[in-house]
């Protein structure tokens, strides 16, 4: 039997996480997007400058990620709207669309959702339409955490596939390997 190295989500972000090497980048003004904040601060040690474009490239990937697992959500709760939602608002800001609230709230809807599933696949797949809309959120901070922003979405739609395939592991690798496939070389500079 063949023993998939992923026990947890950390382990499967761990396996995609490849370190970018490239020169110090500096903040730059964002302009006026209908954000709270037009332009990305830095101070401390090891904060990155992202740009609004990267930050929309970000949440465009993990949009693209979640999606294919929408249909797991929705056949578990066929009656719930918010994992489609959270996409649909990430498709907004993708697209040019400023974050806002209902971003925001989308993001949490859809993680409630996956709170509320009827089983682990979907829960899976429920929060990672959550994490695609919340990956617009992505804080310029060189910290472990902001990694579940960009990979979150990528790494729960794995598992969710792989559940709903009988926990195959061989499905979370091909999905894995779409999803780097997948990734700009922007995303993968961020």
């Amino acid at each position: 039997m063949f023993e998939h190295p992923c026990k947890t989500l950390d382990d499967v972000i761990g396996i995609c996480v490849t370190p970018v090497s490239h020169e110090p980048r500096v903040a730059q003004d964002l302009g006026s997007h209908g954000d709270t904040c037009d332009t990305v601060a830095m101070g401390r040690t090891g904060d990155v400058a992202l740009t609004m474009e990267e930050l929309r490239q970000v949440t465009a990937h993990a949009e693209a990620c979640a999606r294919t697992t929408l249909s797991i959500a929705e056949q578990a709760a066929p009656g719930d709207p918010r994992p489609a939602a959270a996409l649909d608002a990430a498709v907004s800001f993708a697209q040019g669309g400023p974050r806002s609230t209902a971003l925001r709230l989308a993001a949490a809807d859809a993680h409630r959702a996956g709170r509320e599933a009827p089983n682990d696949a979907s829960r899976h797949a429920a929060i990672a339409t959550g994490d695609a809309a919340a990956s617009a959120y992505l804080h310029p901070l060189a910290d472990a955490a902001q990694v579940r922003h960009m990979l979150g979405a990528a790494a729960h739609a794995a598992r969710a596939a792989e559940l709903a395939r009988g926990d195959d592991p061989v499905v979370a690798e091909y999905m894995l390997y779409g999803a780097a496939r997948r990734m700009a070389p922007a995303v993968r500079d961020v």
